[in-house]
């Protein structure tokens, strides 16, 4: 086989790096960085979140919460904001935002989106995952192409892989889908 067993990993990485907003107490949001995120269908995803998170419980008494896809812009308050334990200090002002049409907290320097309404939590081992429909999708109008769709050459979100623990840069096409295989490469 010529291939090493490394164990049960989990090898689904790159993924990008978001911060996860949801209104807590007091009508102020509070965040949490996040790279566990995974496509459920064009119209749901499932977001996963260890269970100690501070966030858990708002996202689950409101039923609503924001993907804000991270960008090399923004990343070092990104990363500060995963530094930072909400169960220990407000995260409140970490951000600029506004509220979203369905009430979640949408970053304003986030240049890509998603606020979603949660339709269901599936524990795992240790996590929260939350299956979300998504309501809303914002977009910088910078990051979009001429048929209005997020150009990711343009945008630069960052991505997170593991088991290394780095961000990493996206680096641009490598080719259309699917024109390998009808030979337009």
């Amino acid at each position: 086989m010529g291939k090493k067993n490394i164990g049960s990993k989990l090898a689904l990485y790159p993924c990008p790096v978001a911060v996860i907003g949801a209104m807590a107490e007091d009508g102020k949001p509070t965040w949490t960085l996040v790279a566990h995120m995974g496509v459920m269908g064009h119209d749901h995803v499932m977001v996963s979140l260890a269970q100690p998170h501070y966030i858990n419980s708002f996202i689950k008494e409101n039923g609503v919460l924001s993907i804000n896809v991270v960008d090399e812009g923004w990343v070092a308050k990104a990363d500060l904001c995963g530094m930072v334990s909400g169960n220990k200090q407000s995260k409140a002002d970490f951000f600029s935002w506004t509220a979203g049409i369905a009430g979640a907290p949408v970053i304003d320097d986030a240049k890509l989106v998603m606020e979603c309404s949660v339709e269901d939590v599936y524990g795992t081992k240790g996590f929260d995952n939350f299956i979300c429909a998504i309501a809303n999708t914002y977009a910088d109008e910078a990051i979009l192409n001429d048929k209005g769709k997020p150009d990711y050459d343009a945008f630069k979100p960052v991505l997170f892989e593991m088991p290394n623990y780095n961000y990493i840069r996206s680096n641009g096409v490598l080719a259309p889908c699917l024109s390998y295989a009808k030979g337009e490469r």
